[in-house]
């Protein structure tokens, strides 16, 4: 079965550009799905250095990372960037997502 990749909306790496920007290291947003969470898996988003058996994503000299474990249940997802009054934050849109919690960060399949 081919996993096809999440993509990364522009508004994403625009703001992965501007945290860069202050940091005297670029480094990768890492988007990982981690066991737990009110649904049963959660979403893990860190600024991280890519690692060999991570899939890169690269838009307007950035990068986005995923690990070889995650990466199926990230399948057709979308990772967006989001600001709204109650905050601003990375986002995923993930169509293999059967539930998710009101925090946003918690998912089930």
């Amino acid at each position: 079965m081919l996993t096809v990749p999440p993509k990364v909306t522009d508004r994403a790496f625009a703001r992965l550009s501007e945290i860069n920007e202050d940091a005297k290291e670029a480094k990768a947003l890492r988007v990982a799905v981690e066991g737990g969470g009110c649904s049963g898996f959660q979403y893990e988003i860190t600024l991280d250095a890519p690692t060999e058996d991570d899939l890169v994503l690269e838009g307007a000299g950035q990068k986005v990372v995923v690990d070889s474990v995650s990466l199926p249940f990230l399948a057709n997802a979308v990772i967006d960037f989001s600001e709204e009054l109650i905050g601003a934050r990375f986002v995923i849109e993930n169509p293999n997502a059967a539930s998710s919690c009101g925090c946003g960060t918690s998912f089930s399949m």
